[in-house]
């Protein structure tokens, strides 16, 4: 299901702050369209992938959030992205994107959630269960001159993880970002660190400059692409492994009927 309404693309040469306005005032009515990607079950939630599967045929949407402490270089990624440029002045806002990419010659729309994150704890865990309800990947960032920011995304997918399974979701994808690969002389989280913590969690990894290289943001968001077709191929595969067992108990339970 795609958001309809409230999207905006960041035109070339705008200013950050006229940019900021923008986004501000259009978000407010974006949020309510939130909810309707909500499910309370994975039944549910399957037989969404499955009609949407059928209906747009080689095309898929997907919605993603990004999330990040403060100062991480999030909103500048997500940009960068979106316009091939850089532009290093945030402030502290909520925003809501749309973009269309090609990836392995499949058209996708991408809907970006650029989500806060808060310090407070139990309000953090319970937004987590509004975005694991909307998303279909997650992107997780922190800042490699940051050491608060990476322990920070350690706590953050535990919490999806753990929301995920109280939903009853199989899988959520999650890629991991490292930024700012440029200021390596202030480097306090090592690359390894970033690699071990993906591989612990199941996650994809990359380390990045979002001010200097376009092409490894991009690589981050059809990484995260790729790993959501595998997802919604395997909930598709369990499904259809668990309707067979469900037919062949039917099957088995009437022959033990007709015998009696």
């Amino acid at each position: 299901m795609s958001i309809k309404e409230g999207f905006y693309k960041i035109a070339a040469g705008t200013s950050a702050s006229r940019e900021r306005a923008r986004l501000s005032s259009a978000f407010s009515s974006t949020l309510l369209s939130l909810r309707t990607r909500a499910r309370s079950d994975h039944s549910t939630r399957s037989i969404f992938l499955k009609d949407m599967t059928r209906l747009n045929g080689q095309r898929m949407d997907a919605n993603v959030v990004v999330l990040g402490t403060d100062n991480v270089g999030k909103s500048a990624l997500i940009v960068r992205f979106l316009t091939r440029r850089f532009i290093g002045e945030y402030g502290d806002i909520e925003s809501l994107y749309t973009h269309n990419v090609v990836v392995d010659g499949r058209e996708q729309t991408l809907n970006i959630w650029d989500a806060p994150y808060s310090q407070d704890l139990s309000f953090e865990s319970l937004m987590c269960e509004k975005r694991v309800q909307w998303a279909d990947g997650f992107v997780l960032i922190y800042s490699i001159c940051d050491r608060a920011s990476f322990n920070a995304v350690s706590r953050l997918i535990q919490t999806i993880k753990s929301t995920k399974d109280f939903l009853g979701f199989e899988k959520m994808p999650i890629v991991i970002v490292g930024n700012k690969r440029d200021l390596h002389h202030r480097r306090t989280v090592l690359s390894e660190e970033g690699r071990l913590l993906a591989l612990s969690a199941d996650c994809q990894f990359y380390e990045v400059s979002a001010s200097e290289n376009y092409h490894s943001v991009l690589m981050v968001f059809h990484g995260l692409v790729d790993r959501i077709r595998e997802s919604r191929v395997s909930v598709k595969k369990l499904a259809g492994i668990k309707g067979i067992v469900k037919s062949m108990s039917a099957v088995f339970a009437r022959k033990r009927t007709d015998s009696l």
